[in-house]
């Protein structure tokens, strides 16, 4: 049965994860610096850190990063992935209740989480811990679904076996996301702006493989779907694989503004 609360969503994926989820394109620290004043004394707090995949782009570029994580696997995993960064912090806790003081953040960030965040709750607890004149941010990897023949055939085979992929893939959708956040609760009454950059990973197999077991909505080993979408899984990259790989595209999306 698909685990509804996403804080706990992850918590048997988090190898895969650590391996396999995409990383983000250093487009997007070099965003940060030309519109959201990001420099090296800025203190950011990353929310829903996870595994530490964008949490560690700030780090290498020098900041204090301080990530907020309520799933302890993720967070731990995220802690030990990160362990060589010495402005490291991490601590549980929520978008809504991060439990860190009060204008303290010059920018908060959440990187592939925001669409479980609870908008309303997350917007008023963003705008206490923030600085005046703070920033959020707030991206996705947007996994491309039709532009190749490989990503139409891997899309049908998340509808065919994906537990609860349909509903997941609405509310993580672009436009939901700009009509949640934009229009009707985390940005509102604030200027909202949005950026786009290209990213690609590229897989043998097993790569492939782990990416998808990574995802929330892929039966695990011992559910009835999970055999048969991995036999599916092998049949599609064999007819699309290049050289015993295959490119898995993306667009990553940022959305940012001011909420004060």
């Amino acid at each position: 049965m698909p685990i509804k609360d996403g804080t706990q969503r992850f918590s048997s994926r988090v190898e895969n994860y650590v391996r396999f989820r995409p990383a983000y394109p250093p487009d997007v620290v070099q965003l940060l610096k030309s519109e959201c004043g990001l420099t090296r004394d800025s203190i950011v707090a990353d929310v829903a850190f996870g595994t530490g995949i964008f949490t560690r782009l700030l780090l290498e570029n020098g900041n204090r990063v301080i990530g907020v994580e309520p799933n302890d696997n993720m967070r731990r995993a995220g802690e030990e992935f990160l362990r060589r960064y010495p402005r490291f912090t991490s601590m549980p806790g929520t978008a809504e209740a991060t439990t860190l003081p009060e204008k303290s953040i010059d920018i908060v960030t959440a990187a592939q989480a925001a669409h479980w965040f609870d908008p309303e709750k997350a917007r008023r607890e963003f705008m206490r811990i923030l600085k005046p004149g703070g920033w959020t941010v707030l991206l996705w990897n947007d996994r491309r679904t039709d532009s190749t023949e490989f990503q139409r055939q891997y899309e049908h085979l998340l509808k065919q076996y994906g537990t609860d992929y349909e509903e997941v893939r609405q509310r993580g959708m672009i436009l939901a996301i700009e009509t949640l956040f934009a229009h009707s609760s985390l940005f509102a009454h604030s200027s909202l702006k949005t950026r786009e950059f290209e990213y690609s990973q590229t897989f043998d197999y097993e790569g492939l493989k782990g990416r998808l077991l990574s995802s929330s909505y892929a039966p695990q080993q011992g559910e009835d779907r999970h055999e048969p979408m991995l036999r599916e899984l092998r049949r599609i990259f064999d007819t699309n694989q290049l050289n015993g790989r295959i490119s898995f595209d993306h667009d990553t999306r940022v959305y940012y503004g001011q909420l004060g």
